[in-house]
């Protein structure tokens, strides 16, 4: 394989050195290697712990339980994508990732990304049907029905960072081009290139927002629906039910948004870089990492 450098000429592929949080201090790695490892630990435990309580439970045979499988799925998948590599880096030193290995973290942090997204509109759906439309929910929310929503979910996740991923592959890069990261961002990667930035800036962007904003109006949307219905409700029972469907899956949606803001507010903001970099590295780690401490409560 082939890539343009930064003189215009074909050459061997580039490796890519990852720069870390240049301003953190060397007696700071091994501390915040054993946060990143426990956290990490943390997240593979209880994610295969709900797996293993779903699939071995009857009792949760369920839609939303069905779905919450496919977020813990995502959960370790998506760290496992990202922390590893960071871990190695923090130990190690090992900050070099080849151009192929590089691009495949590029392409799956977004990708499960998304379907983190997606997976949580389903989620809103199943809460819907079942509070604002109980009669008709065992008739829609068939098994047939929840792999249909989940395998669109996975299928368009995986479908839709790949333009991005492919046009800035073709960007030019010096032989071995520096990424202010502890991993391979989209962003990062295409501020690592000598070509013009511009437009696979814009693209990502506009990826960003299609798969933040959009799904975020559904969970809106789902949620006033929601709303408006145990608002006529009378009984205090139902307003309980209603509460005990919802109040799990708000929380999750409420730390997936917030780490999207502040991984958000940290590079639109006048902050220094180590500040974007933690912020995406909070965005990486904080929901997977909540995700089982707030279904197991």
């Amino acid at each position: 394989m082939e890539a343009i450098t930064c003189n215009g000429s074909v050459d061997s592929l580039p490796i890519f050195y990852l720069m870390g949080i240049p301003s953190l201090p060397k007696s700071l790695l091994l501390p915040i290697f054993f946060v990143f490892l426990l956290l990490y630990l943390l997240i593979l435990v209880g994610n295969t712990l709900i797996l293993l309580a779903v699939v071995e439970e009857p009792s949760l045979h369920k839609p939303m339980y069905f779905f919450l499988t496919n977020l813990s799925t995502l959960g370790i998948l998506f760290t496992t994508t990202t922390i590893p590599k960071m871990l190695s880096l923090l130990l190690l030193g090992d900050r070099f990732l080849s151009f192929p290995a590089c691009f495949l973290q590029v392409y799956l942090f977004h990708s499960f990304s998304c379907s983190k997204a997606f997976i949580l509109v389903v989620m809103a759906y199943v809460s819907y049907m079942a509070i604002c439309c109980p009669l008709h929910y065992p008739v829609h929310m068939t098994p047939q029905t929840n792999n249909a929503l989940a395998a669109s979910a996975w299928l368009i996740a995986l479908l839709l960072p790949i333009p991005a991923v492919v046009q800035t592959s073709q960007m030019a890069f010096s032989n071995t081009a520096h990424i202010y990261h502890c991993f391979c961002d989209h962003l990062a990667v295409v501020q690592a290139s000598c070509s013009d930035t511009m437009p696979q800036t814009l693209m990502g962007f506009c990826i960003s927002m299609v798969v933040s904003f959009l799904p975020l109006l559904l969970l809106l949307l789902s949620y006033a629906c929601i709303l408006a219905s145990v608002l006529r409700m009378n009984s205090q029972e139902g307003h309980s039910k209603a509460f005990s469907t919802c109040s799990s899956h708000l929380m999750v949606v409420g730390t997936y948004y917030s780490s999207i803001a502040i991984a958000y507010v940290s590079h639109k903001a006048d902050l220094p870089l180590c500040f974007h970099i933690m912020g995406n590295v909070v965005y990486a780690i904080l929901t997977p990492v909540l995700n089982p401490l707030i279904y197991t409560l």
